[in-house]
């Protein structure tokens, strides 16, 4: 079978379209990042969801891995604040969870352990926890504060940015 030149010349023109556009994608992000030095965030996580937990969890950990956060800093300082109804999820007793939410419990602190490793600090609200009748299970990595509010606060006079989770 005969190839028509033409088809070729398409063909290597929407990979070169395909390519820049990928680029050009990649890249959108880095604007907002131009002239910093550093990268700071909070994240106050207030989610009860079990499996909107572990997306998130996800996505802090591709965004502590971004090329356009990576090009800035190595090392990001990412801070995850557990508030309202997502201490429930890092209680010691989660027996009123269904045994499908309990696997993504258990995922969500084996995502926590690992990021932690990597880094990321986490911080539980014992305020919270005291509201809603639960006490903090022992999560590796995890850090259980008076009020989470208050270290928000802190966070953010330090200059990191604010990231709800909710």
């Amino acid at each position: 079978m005969k190839k028509d030149p033409r088809t070729l010349i398409v063909a290597l023109i929407i990979l070169i379209g395909c390519v820049l556009s990928s680029g050009v994608a990649h890249s959108e992000g880095v604007e907002a990042l131009k002239g910093l030095s550093s990268v700071k965030a909070v994240i106050g996580f207030s989610t009860g969801d079990p499996k909107g937990a572990v997306t998130y969890l996800t996505l802090i950990g591709d965004t502590l891995k971004d090329p356009n956060i990576q090009a800035v800093t190595k090392n990001p300082d990412f801070v995850v604040a557990f508030g309202g109804p997502s201490v429930k999820l890092l209680a010691k007793d989660t027996k009123g969870f269904s045994s499908e939410q309990q696997k993504m419990i258990e995922e969500m602190k084996a995502k926590i352990s690992a990021l932690a490793k990597e880094g990321v600090r986490f911080e539980y609200c014992n305020y919270a926890a005291k509201l809603f009748g639960v006490e903090p299970a022992k999560v590796p990595g995890l850090q259980v504060i008076d009020n989470g509010w208050v270290s928000l606060i802190g966070y953010q006079g330090r200059g990191y940015s604010f990231v709800p989770a909710n």
